[in-house]
């Protein structure tokens, strides 16, 4: 990182410096010909000329202290004003020249003398170097800010990566950037997402692990508890086969729906297999299962739409998504009242939706129940694991739909689910 700061640093310094020291250069070139030489010319004559201004109107202190003030100022002039003579001495005008001048004041004759005035080194160099120094300076700040400035979010966006791979995905750098709307505020922000996507993966997948080794524990006890009574009592053995039959289909179905949820959650690495059905008539066919398992709640199972919708789909993963979504209204639908499932189009939109006049769920819990392993507060582990809604909800984004649930005005829960009609599914 201190490379890149001084790379930046130099490149900007020594481009504002070129930048400067060029136009000073032609200032200069420009000042010193021919145009230098014409002001220090005029500054003598003025100063000259002054002089025997003040000399001849004033008389000589005035013109003294004139030439004592010029040159004790700091400009290239020497005044000199003396007494030669009598004033019948300054009748010859072949005397005066360029840079004297015979002037008679009252009875005396003065020569007024003017040269260039030869100061020090130091004293010539600094008034000439102040610019450059000042101009030096400036750049060199002008670059220290603007190295800062650029190299600034490369440096924070280098120890936000170092702390991803480090694996602490609740850095953020967004808001230490104070940028609005410039690339590099845009490239924090998408940092942060990208932080905040992998934490929310990490969360998940460590409540996966917790959830799914509790639920494998349950059986596996039970299994444990069969096994320690066919000891104690190898008579049972009929009995307790039933029931370890029973927790081994459990644990499969367990897996089965992990793996499931696995394949849909892995993205689009893999295609998905797709066919060419009658939506509708899958739907029926959930319909009329549930009609038959439910027969014995007094539960009604109501159909209501269209009677024909054919698209391109994975058929086996679409019945599956609408399976579970029926099958927990169903589960959940108080004895002696109704579920209904609607299809519909819209657009090119296929719409399903499915309502029960269960408990429902409360508000802030409507997005969760699509986590895996989330169950209603009314729900037991003997009901189901809590992936059925979750494999609904990825197995229809897969498709390019989506999947929401809402609290209907009458009590219970509405889901809609809806899928593109136009979509090249992946």
């Amino acid at each position: 990182m201190q490379r890149l700061y001084r790379k930046a640093f130099l490149i900007v310094w020594l481009t504002v410096t070129a930048s400067i020291i060029l136009m000073f250069t032609t200032v200069y070139l420009v000042r010193i010909f021919p145009f230098q030489e014409e002001v220090e010319r005029g500054r003598l004559y003025f100063a000259l000329d002054s002089a025997v201004y003040l000399l001849e109107k004033n008389g000589p202190t005035a013109a003294q202290q004139f030439a004592e003030a010029a040159s004790a100022n700091r400009v290239a002039v020497k005044l000199l004003v003396q007494a030669i003579g009598p004033a019948i001495d300054c009748a010859e005008t072949a005397a005066n020249t360029d840079s004297q001048r015979m002037v008679s004041s009252g009875s005396s004759c003065y020569r007024v003398v003017v040269e260039r005035n030869e100061i020090g080194l130091l004293s010539r160099l600094v008034p000439r170097l102040a610019p450059w120094m000042s101009a030096f300076l400036a750049a060199a700040g002008a670059a220290l800010w603007i190295a800062r400035y650029l190299t600034r979010p490369v440096e924070l966006l280098k120890e936000g990566l170092r702390s991803l791979a480090q694996g602490r995905f609740d850095v953020r750098i967004g808001d230490k950037i104070n940028r609005k709307r410039d690339e590099v505020a845009a490239l924090a922000h998408d940092f942060d997402l990208t932080a905040a996507r992998l934490e929310e993966f990490q969360e998940v997948q460590r409540r996966l692990f917790h959830d799914v080794s509790h639920e494998l524990r349950s059986p596996l006890s039970r299994l444990q508890a069969a096994v320690g009574v066919l000891r104690l009592n190898p008579a049972r053995l009929e009995a307790m086969m039933e029931r370890v039959e029973r927790e081994i289909a459990r644990m499969d179905n367990l897996v089965g729906e992990i793996l499931t949820l696995a394949r849909l959650t892995a993205g689009r690495q893999q295609p998905l297999e797709r066919q060419t059905v009658d939506l509708i008539e899958l739907v029926r066919s959930i319909v009329d299962d549930s009609i038959f398992e439910s027969a014995q709640k007094n539960l009604t199972v109501q159909y209501r739409g269209i009677e024909r919708l054919v698209a391109t789909v994975n058929g086996e993963l679409f019945y599956r998504a609408v399976e579970n979504v029926v099958r927990n209204a169903v589960k959940h639908a108080p004895d002696g009242t109704e579920v209904i499932i609607t299809a519909g189009k819209d657009s090119n939109r296929f719409l399903l939706t499915v309502e029960d006049c269960g408990p429902g769920v409360p508000q802030d819990l409507l997005d969760a129940i699509f986590q895996p392993f989330t169950r209603g507060s009314g729900s037991t582990s003997e009901g189901g694991f809590g992936l059925g809604l979750s494999i609904t909800k990825y197995a229809f984004e897969r498709h390019g739909g989506e999947v929401v649930a809402q609290r209907r005005r009458q009590g219970g829960l509405m889901i809609r689910m809806s899928l593109p009609l136009w979509v090249d599914f992946a």
